[in-house]
């Protein structure tokens, strides 16, 4: 295993692909051709069959989701489907399952991969290099973000979930516990003395407005949990929702604050936050005592980045995203103790 961890990413990819190749043969068509498209916490390929077909493969990373949590990810993104979302559609393989898991010499580990129709389009932006400055734009675009989280979240409260349905919670534990989903983020290494105090003290506060915060229909449900830039593809149509690895049970607010939270600093933020809400607001109500904690579930989500830099800090992602998600997450800290 150290073998293939002390690889570059590049040279983690060319293994992988060799998983890819195996994992194809479930599927009913030929392969023309296959590339490595985002590596990142999967792996994704781009997939060219013999007759013209594109495919988007994903290994999952590992560790991360259990088989069962992967099938009911699967399964909700096809509810979704159906309740006319936009979202990419699962490929089943030839025996109908929607998951599969392979295992070659050159991975040290088995990994669970699934298939997905192509989405074509551009994404919105990234966290590198944030969204498009264009007012008119910006607004045209959070407007069709906002109605498409509450599109998914309507969809989310009138569903039945299957038997077995298994995904993790944003809660008040999942987020500022003791053992948060993604890790006691206040003990992250690159914080300064200076840094981490002003963490500790701003997640005692988020624990304290939290813990009593209800959790119903009304504001409270599966969530797709990252509505970020790179996340989400405008192809003529609307705006397409990829990547449900975050998905899990958690407050709509929450949503709306991750696809915020990385233009808070933009000149157009308030353009934009206006028109995600009355995007929301066209397909779901949303009421102005909710809309109040958004600095609250801001605050959270930072927390939440910083996190995800302490579990994968030997990663050159990680490294290279954290002093931008530490800034983030100790200006928004000061923000929302200031007000509170």
């Amino acid at each position: 295993m150290s073998c293939f961890y002390s690889l570059s990413p590049a040279q983690q990819i060319d293994q992988l692909q060799s998983l890819a190749v195996q994992a194809l043969s479930h599927w009913p068509f030929d392969v023309a051709q296959i590339e490595p498209i985002k590596y990142r916490e999967n792996a994704v390929f781009e997939v060219l069959t013999t007759e013209g077909v594109r495919y988007a493969l994903r290994i999952h990373r590992p560790g991360y989701h259990s088989s069962r949590a992967l099938h009911s990810e699967l399964q909700w993104m096809a509810a979704l489907i159906d309740a006319g979302v936009l979202v990419p559609e699962v490929i089943p393989t030839a025996n109908g399952e929607l998951l599969v898991t392979e295992q070659v010499d050159a991975v040290p580990e088995p990994r669970q991969i699934d298939l997905f129709a192509w989405i074509e389009g551009a994404p919105l932006g990234c966290v590198e290099q944030g969204v498009s400055d264009d007012i008119e734009q910006l607004a045209q675009l959070y407007g069709a973000i906002g109605e498409t989280a509450a599109r998914l979240h309507n969809q989310a409260c009138d569903w039945s979930l299957p038997d077995g349905f298994e995904r993790h919670a944003w809660d008040c534990d999942g987020l500022v516990g003791e053992q948060p989903f993604w890790g006691r983020f206040w003990e992250l290494e690159l914080l300064t003395v200076e840094q981490q105090a002003l963490i500790i003290a701003a997640r005692k506060k988020v624990q304290q407005l939290l813990a009593p915060l209800p959790k119903n229909e009304q504001n409270f449900s599966m969530i797709h949990a990252d509505f970020v830039p790179e996340n989400l593809i405008a192809d003529g149509v609307g705006v397409r929702l990829l990547d449900f690895d975050d998905a899990g049970f958690g407050w709509h607010m929450f949503e709306l604050a991750t696809a915020l939270y990385f233009i808070v600093d933009e000149k157009g933020y308030e353009t934009a936050k206006a028109a995600l809400v009355d995007g929301y607001r066209q397909q779901r109500e949303l009421n102005d005592s909710d809309l109040a904690q958004l600095e609250l579930f801001l605050t959270a989500r930072g927390f939440t980045y910083l996190g995800w830099i302490r579990s994968r800090q030997e990663t050159e992602t990680a490294q290279a995203l954290a002093p931008e998600l530490i800034r983030r997450a100790c200006q928004q800290a000061e923000r929302f103790l200031a007000a509170h």
